[in-house]
């Protein structure tokens, strides 16, 4: 007995051809053309110094040259971030990358998202804001305490809504030994442990592990007040380590 198959029609056939290459040039058309994943040349942060205006556009060009891949673990943040320079040799995990930018504020994190919500990591660690609250005392442009965590909450929210099986864990402001920014780091804490019943982010309260008696940061741990030495990335490692392990 012969069965009859039946072919599609030429013009199904070409409609299906075309929907398959069109999801996966879709899919990679960033990896030949990465400039459309991050903030143009021309891209200027009002909040950021002199020197952060010229250090966000080489890190950029870092990023653009070695871009994440998807299913990635990111860091993302400012100095903080980067100077934990190779956090994938941290965790033993090579998937782990940094995306720490010396400088940035909450701003510029927001005008490079782009390449996060593409990729869709796996998980990512956002730790953001200590620069926002020096200017908002320093220099005064950025307007508020409430400003700094609305921003942070705006960046969660825009990966989750992107890329909604990215696992997001929102860290708090770490401690400075600046005291006139004690009130205002614990009002964007506080914020941010207000909003994370709301469930799309985790809450990581790194601030907690890093103060002294006076909720300032720890001497031990800091190489100036604000920076982390060897001891306060080892201290930050092991608190993360079984969600950066995780499967």
């Amino acid at each position: 007995m012969l069965i009859k198959i039946g072919y599609p029609s030429p013009i199904i056939l070409l409609l299906m051809v075309g929907i398959v290459l069109g999801c996966h040039h879709s899919k990679n058309l960033p990896a030949s053309n990465p400039d459309i994943l991050y903030p143009a040349e021309s891209t200027a942060i009002a909040y950021h110094s002199s020197w952060t205006k010229t250090h966000y556009k080489e890190r950029i060009q870092v990023f653009k040259n070695d871009p994440l891949h998807f299913g990635d673990i990111v860091f993302l943040g400012n100095s903080i971030t980067e100077g934990g320079h190779d956090w994938a040799a941290k965790f033993g995990v090579l998937i782990v990358k940094n995306r720490g930018i010396s400088g940035d504020v909450t701003d510029g994190v927001l005008a490079r998202l782009d390449e996060i919500t593409f990729y869709k990591p796996r998980a990512l660690f956002l730790l953001i804001g200590i620069n926002d609250l020096f200017n908002l005392h320093d220099r005064h442009q950025i307007p508020s305490a409430a400003y700094v965590g609305n921003n942070i909450l705006k960046i969660a929210r825009i990966i989750h809504r992107k890329s909604p099986e990215t696992k997001i864990y929102v860290q708090t402001i770490l401690p400075t030994d600046k005291d006139y920014l004690r009130d205002n780091i614990n009002a964007v804490n506080a914020k941010l442990q207000q909003q994370a019943h709301k469930g799309y982010y985790q809450l990581i309260d790194l601030h907690a592990a890093f103060t002294n008696q006076e909720g300032l940061m720890n001497p031990d741990f800091s190489i100036d007040g604000t920076h982390l030495n060897a001891k306060g990335y080892g201290i930050w490692v092991e608190m993360v380590r079984p969600l950066v392990t995780a499967k």
